[in-house]
C-alpha cells in the first residue's frame, strides 16, 4: 500500500505542486489523467524516489520513504518498483535481451525474462537490436524490463503516449495483465483507456499549483 499525506514539491523558480492526500492500495490499478503540466509525472518521481518531497510523506507498506537519504531510496526503487518511461530509455544499438539483461548490473534476478518477454508476445524479438523495433515493439520492451524483477510497484508514465489509439490500448491491457496482484499506477492524458483501470484519478481533483509567496491555484 502507498499513502502520501500533506505532500508537496517546490521547484527552482518558486513554483510547485501541492497534493491532496492519497492512498493507492495493493493489488488494484490506478490511472492519472490530466493536461500535460498538472503534475502527473512529478507524483510518480516523488513515490519512485526520484525526487524528493519538499513537504510531507510518502508511506510504502508501513514505511516512510520520502525523508530517507537517496541511496536508501534507489535500492527500494530497485528492489521493489518497476518503472516504465514513455520515452523508453532503451540502448538502440543493444538487443532487447542486454536491454533488460543490463538490470543483473544492480542484482535483479532476470530469470524470467522469457517468460515475461512470452506473455507480451515479443520472445521471438529477444536477439533483435532494439534500433530494429517498431514503436509498439519497444514499448513491449520497456514493460518488460520493467516487469521481470517482479516488483510490488508498477509506476508507468504516458506509457502509450507515442503510440496510435488501437496499438496503445492494446498495449495497456497487456500492462494490466501482467500487472494483476501488484499496485499499478498509470498516467495518460488518454481518457478513452480510463476504464481499463479499477480507480480513475483527476489530477484537477487532486493536485493544486502554488506559487512561494502566494496562494494556491485551484
Amino acid at each position: 500500500m502507498i499513502e502520501t499525506k500533506d505532500l508537496r514539491k517546490r521547484f527552482d523558480d518558486a513554483s510547485g505542486i501541492s497534493y491532496r492526500d492519497l492512498r493507492f492500495e495493493t493489488g488494484r490499478s490506478y490511472v492519472l489523467l490530466g493536461a500535460s503540466g498538472c503534475g502527473k509525472s512529478t507524483l510518480l518521481n516523488l513515490i519512485a524516489g526520484i525526487i524528493a518531497p519538499s513537504e510531507g510523506q510518502i508511506v510504502i507498506d508501513g514505511e516512510e520513504m520520502g525523508g530517507q537519504p537517496q541511496r536508501r531510496k534507489d535500492a527500494f526503487r530497485v528492489a521493489h518498483i518497476g518503472y516504465v518511461f514513455q520515452d523508453f530509455k532503451l540502448i538502440e544499438e543493444m538487443s532487447v535481451e542486454d536491454n533488460i539483461g543490463i538490470l543483473a548490473l544492480e542484482r535483479v534476478d532476470i530469470s524470467q525474462i522469457d517468460g515475461i518477454l512470452n506473455t507480451l508476445g515479443i520472445l521471438k524479438l529477444k536477439k533483435r537490436r532494439v534500433a530494429r523495433l517498431s514503436g509498439g515493439e519497444k514499448q513491449r520492451v520497456a514493460i518488460a524490463r520493467a516487469l521481470v524483477k517482479r516488483p510490488d510497484i508498477i509506476l508507468a508514465d504516458e506509457p502509450t503516449g507515442n503510440l496510435n489509439y488501437a496499438i496503445g490500448r492494446t498495449i495497456m491491457e497487456e500492462l494490466i495483465e501482467a500487472a494483476k496482484g501488484r499496485t499499478l499506477i498509470c498516467v495518460t492524458h488518454d481518457e478513452r483507456l480510463a476504464e481499463l483501470f479499477d480507480e480513475r484519478l483527476d489530477m484537477n481533483d487532486i493536485a493544486s499549483a502554488f506559487e512561494e509567496g502566494g496562494g494556491i491555484n485551484a
